[in-house]
């Protein structure tokens, strides 16, 4: 193989690429990226068996040519090269050269390196920065250990009026339904797909539109954009049905500015030690925000609101109300009280179809 590429081209596809290389590979292989030359492009790839990455750079190919290179290597190189980066190899090497600097990377076995997934039929396409900001919101309620696998993923759920992504731990649950363009209106499938994998994936397929496949028998689902291709299999199972939750009727709707509020829950969190509950106090014009004991630590701070309903003290774990504030990415929000006790539901002001909503379980008083 022969080759020259500019250096942000290079670095670009291999950050990409490196989404899916595995933290422990399995089987030294796994550790590679598969390099494709031909026909004035470059493809590099990684593959973890659970999710791959692809992407497709513009170079001078004056040699085809398929290896595969030990992965994380050749990106920290190739992020920090300038210019024009010659690529050359022979039976067992890959020469890397720009300006005076020269690198030789020992190539892997490229017959030991695993057939890359393709994605099945395309679902539907929507745009790719909306897509990425979705993701971001849902993931930061999905489970972070592995103890029920089903909780770690982000549930894609397709119908003609838009994809709705979901994710729960069972302390707080976020949601946000995106509108995107059916192949087939009449079609309605989802699938769940491990978090961080799709985070990974979605994040760079932010400048057009993305055509997202879903599950069609294969498990794996799809997300193609110019010059990227990544897939991820689907976990087994579903996650419950959140529609009840925020269909509940609230005793109390509070009005607040977003920042404000996660301003002060920050400062009054300082002394809540081993993430031990906020209480906010909701009364006629303002939040009291509170944590702490007297006989230790204690901060208190308040905000202006607009609170129409009951007067209500509610605690929360604050690293978990701080997430569903943040998430929601909006100026103003509100938040739903049913009672002490029952999940609260925080979104924005305007309450679109299309805003994220969050829902948070209570930490309970003592008495």
């Amino acid at each position: 193989m022969k080759a020259v590429i500019d250096h942000t081209q290079l670095a670009a596809a291999c950050a990409y690429a490196a989404r899916a290389l595995p933290a422990r590979p399995p089987v030294p292989t796994l550790a590679a990226f598969h390099l494709h030359a031909q026909d004035d492009a470059l493809e590099v790839s990684g593959f973890d068996y659970e999710a791959s990455a692809r992407a497709t750079a513009v170079a001078r190919v004056t040699e085809p040519g398929t290896l595969a290179v030990p992965g994380r290597l050749l990106a920290d190189i190739a992020g920090r090269l300038r210019g024009e980066i010659h690529l050359s190899s022979d039976a067992h090497q890959l020469t890397v050269e720009a300006g005076a600097a020269r690198f030789t990377l020992h190539t892997l076995p490229l017959e030991e390196y695993p057939a890359l997934p393709r994605p099945p039929a395309t679902a539907g396409t929507l745009p790719g920065d909306l897509l990425a900001t979705a993701v971001a919101q849902v993931a930061t309620a999905a489970a972070r250990d592995e103890t029920l696998p089903v909780l770690t993923g982000i549930q894609l759920a397709a119908t003609a009026e838009g994809l709705t992504l979901a994710a729960t731990d069972r302390y707080r649950i976020a949601v946000r339904t995106i509108p995107w363009a059916p192949t087939d209106p009449g079609r309605a499938s989802r699938a769940l797909i491990p978090a961080k994998t799709l985070v990974d994936l979605a994040k760079d397929l932010t400048g057009g539109d993305v055509a997202l496949a879903l599950p069609d028998g294969t498990g794996v689902i799809g997300l193609t954009a110019p010059g990227r291709t990544g897939t991820a299999r689907a976990l087994d199972g579903e996650l419950p049905d959140h529609r009840p939750f925020f269909a509940a009727e609230h005793a109390t709707e509070v009005t607040v500015d977003a920042a404000a509020l996660a301003t002060a829950v920050e400062r009054v969190a300082l002394v809540a030690e081993r993430n031990t509950p906020v209480r906010l106090t909701v009364q006629a014009g303002h939040i009291a925000i509170e944590a702490g004991a007297t006989d230790d630590a204690l901060a208190r701070d308040r905000v202006d609101a607009d609170v129409d309903g009951t007067p209500m003290a509610i605690a929360f774990n604050p690293g978990f109300l701080l997430d569903g504030l943040k998430a929601l990415g909006a100026d103003t929000l509100r938040l739903g009280l049913r009672t002490p006790t029952k999940p609260a539901a925080l979104r924005t002001a305007t309450g679109g179809a299309h805003d994220p909503a969050y829902l948070l379980m209570p930490v309970r008083l003592s008495a």
